[in-house]
């Protein structure tokens, strides 16, 4: 029976691995075992590099899409922000409008009350020229204070009067 010796080595490469060695061709098979291996190793790291750069292509892409979004909703919050401000803006100057108004109005109403002020105590006194219609004085005043129709009127006439007196 003829025996071949088989003996396992490793390779001066490093790569740790048991290889048939037969006499003298044994050098030439582990280099090509060798050699296949490395380049079985670069296309391996080539495509992990492929895979890995692919990735990094994809998360590039998903952060230029978030950055989109992010944009489009930062414009909207811009947009918002600025509606609200020009609703403010002009609430505000409503508001104006509104004191002044309240202003004006209590300035007329101040001016009523003093003329109020100034015919009660000749209506009170009875003066004298309702008295021959109506009788007494407050009478007239109550008749007058009832009709509210007539009051929005004297109301009115009232204003036109109150204004000559402010000047």
């Amino acid at each position: 029976m003829a025996s071949s010796s088989t003996t396992t080595g490793t390779s001066s490469g490093g790569s740790g691995g048991p290889y048939p060695i037969q006499g003298l061709g044994s050098e030439k098979d582990l280099q090509h075992v060798m050699d296949q291996r490395k380049k079985k190793r670069m296309i391996s790291n080539r495509e992990s590099a492929r895979r890995s750069r692919m990735r990094k292509q994809k998360h590039l892409d998903e952060l230029a899409t978030q950055l989109s979004q992010l944009r489009k909703e930062n414009n909207q919050m811009i947009s918002s922000v600025t509606i609200t401000t020009q609703h403010y803006m002009n609430v505000e100057t409503e508001n104006r409008v509104l004191r002044a108004q309240v202003a004006e109005l209590s300035q007329q109403l101040q001016s009523l009350n003093e003329i109020i002020a100034f015919v009660n105590p000749c209506v009170d006194s009875g003066c004298g020229f309702m008295e021959e219609q109506y009788g007494s004085g407050t009478e007239f005043v109550d008749e007058f204070m009832s009709n509210s129709l007539s009051y929005v009127y004297a109301n009115q006439a009232i204003l036109a009067s109150a204004d000559m007196f402010m000047y």
